[in-house]
C-alpha cells in the first residue's frame, strides 16, 4: 500500500479559497484535501455545510484534517473559551462532512522559551485531555503537532510522544510535520520517529527546507518536496516500515507559492511529491 496524497489549504491559502482547492484536488488526482478552519467559514458565507457533504459523497477527493487549534497551553480562562468554541465547531463540522481528524498546536509565545519541560509536560495533558473529551461524542481525533521552534512550548517528537503516552486517549495522536521535525535541530534524532507507533501517527505533513541555519530558518523557508536539503525519502521509509499508510500531505507557508496561481502550486506539488509516496 502506497502512502496517499493530500493537500493542505495553507500552500495556497493567501490566494484561493476552498471551493478552487477542491477542485484542483480533483484536478491533479490528490486523495485528501486537509481543510483550513478559516478557509471553511470563509466558504459558509457562500455555501451551505450540506454542498460541502455532497461534494465528498460525490468526489474521489475526501477530507482529511482540520488545521488547525493553536495555541492550546496556558490560556487564561477567556483564552480557554475561544479554543474551545473554534474547536466544537471544527468537531461538529467534522461530524458533518466526514473529516476524521483536528490538528491541535502548542501555544507560541516568547513566554514559552521560560516554561519548564514538567510544567509544559502537565499543561499539555491536561489541555489534550479536556479536548478529548469534548472531541469524543463526535468521534473527533486530535492530531498533536510539535512545532520545532523555540517560541513554541512543545517542540519535539520525543517531548510530544511523552506527552500523548500520558493523555493516553485513543483519540489523542501525532501530527509529523518534517519541516518541523528539521526546525528543531535538522533531524539529527531522526530516530525519534521510531517511537512514534503507526496507530498513533494520525497527519503526516510532508514539506522541504531551505538550507539556512536554525537560528534564521522560518515557516516561510518552507520548500516543495524535494526542492530543499530534508531527507524526506528516508522519513517516509521509516514511516514506510512501520507500517504508515495514510495520507501525505503538502503543507507549505512560502509567500512566493501564495503569488503563483494556484493551479501551478497543485500541479507541481502533486509531481513533486508522489516520488516520495
Amino acid at each position: 500500500m502506497a502512502v496517499k496524497l493530500g493537500m493542505n489549504e495553507a500552500t495556497c491559502k493567501e490566494n484561493s479559497t476552498l471551493e478552487q482547492d477542491l477542485m484542483l484536488c480533483e484536478k491533479y488526482h490528490y486523495s485528501y484535501i486537509e481543510i483550513r478552519l478559516d478557509m471553511l467559514k470563509d466558504y459558509l458565507q457562500r455555501h451551505s455545510i450540506a454542498e460541502l457533504q455532497s461534494f465528498f459523497a460525490a468526489s474521489n477527493v475526501k477530507p482529511y484534517a482540520f488545521n488547525s487549534i493553536e495555541d492550546i497551553n496556558f490560556r487564561t480562562e477567556e483564552q480557554w473559551a475561544k479554543v474551545v468554541e473554534l474547536f466544537t465547531f471544527a468537531c461538529e463540522a467534522g461530524q458533518k462532512i466526514g473529516n476524521p481528524y483536528i490538528v491541535v498546536v502548542p501555544t507560541m509565545d516568547d513566554a514559552m522559551i521560560n516554561k519548564t519541560e514538567q510544567e509544559i509536560f502537565e499543561d499539555s495533558v491536561k489541555v489534550l485531555r479536556k479536548l478529548s473529551d469534548i472531541a469524543a461524542p463526535y468521534d473527533m481525533k486530535l492530531a498533536f503537532e510539535p512545532i520545532g521552534n523555540p517560541r513554541w512550548c512543545v517542540r519535539n517528537l520525543r517531548q510530544c510522544m511523552a506527552i500523548i503516552d500520558a493523555v493516553d486517549r485513543q483519540n489523542v495522536g501525532v501530527a509529523i510535520d518534517a519541516f518541523n521535525l528539521f526546525l528543531y535541530d535538522k533531524l539529527q534524532d531522526m530516530a525519534a520517529i521510531d517511537l512514534v507507533p503507526a496507530e498513533k501517527i494520525f497527519v503526516y505533513h510532508i514539506d522541504d527546507s531551505e538550507n539556512l541555519p536554525l537560528a534564521e530558518l522560518d515557516h516561510c523557508h518552507r520548500l516543495f518536496p524535494g526542492d530543499g536539503v530534508i531527507p524526506l525519502a528516508e522519513i517516509t521509509q521509516r514511516l514506510h516500515k512501520k507500517g504508515y499508510e495514510g495520507v501525505a500531505s503538502v503543507e507549505l507557508f512560502r509567500p512566493e507559492y501564495w503569488a503563483m496561481d494556484p493551479d501551478d502550486v497543485f500541479r507541481l506539488a502533486a509531481e513533486k511529491t508522489r516520488k516520495f509516496l
